[in-house]
């Protein structure tokens, strides 16, 4: 991170109620959220400095789209992996779709329905209009959303900063795995190795 001239954005992957709260979707079907809820604190006091400093801060949300029926559109990977999603969780405009309140409010928000916050979202359009060239990111899950998400920028031309303590996954083993493979395409820092000055452009 060693061009103070590129114009840098916070990207916060799927940091929602429903993955995270203790009320939300993920832990009511069994999942163990404490990682998950960790890695907000940890990120907390650098969204703080981040939107102190003016900079723009971008929330990914994971959206269940209710069909016709009344029934969510579930991926059949998903459904596999989280059988207990029903219709209403992540549903956009609920608590549970919504970004946590310990680093509420993002500036933009960008709904997506894959691992991926580039695939079939604005994310790609709203990073030209704001002239974004670096993206520092954080998230969940470290294998999933957040991996599928850095090589896509990787792939748009983006530098990335990927916070090592600002993203989790299900267990540390996978964690440390997919930050190693990220590091040929991302600068992996934690989050109180961030320095404001070489992120705010002159």
């Amino acid at each position: 991170m060693n061009d103070p001239g590129l114009s840098s954005a916070l990207l916060l992957l799927d940091l929602q109620n429903d993955f995270i709260h203790p009320e939300g979707a993920y832990a009511r079907g069994g999942v163990d959220v404490l990682s998950f809820q960790r890695t907000v604190k940890t990120l907390r006091p650098l969204v703080g400095k981040i939107r102190g400093a003016g900079l723009p801060i971008i929330s990914s949300h994971f959206t269940l789209v209710t069909g016709m029926n009344g029934d969510a559109f579930i991926s059949a990977h998903l459904r596999r992996l989280r059988p207990f999603l029903k219709a209403g969780n992540f549903r956009s405009g609920t608590f549970g779709h919504c970004l946590v309140d310990e680093l509420s409010p993002s500036d933009f928000a960008v709904e997506k329905v894959t691992y991926s916050a580039f695939y079939m979202s604005r994310l790609d359009w709203l990073l030209k209009q704001l002239s974004i060239d670096r993206l520092i990111v954080g998230g969940i899950v470290t294998n999933g959303a957040v991996a599928s998400t850095v090589r896509d920028a990787h792939l748009r031309g983006l530098d990335i900063v990927l916070l090592s303590d600002g993203c989790a996954a299900s267990n540390d083993e996978s964690h440390d795995i997919n930050l190693k493979a990220l590091s040929d395409v991302a600068t992996i820092m934690r989050c109180d190795e961030v320095r404001l000055s070489e992120l705010v452009m002159p």
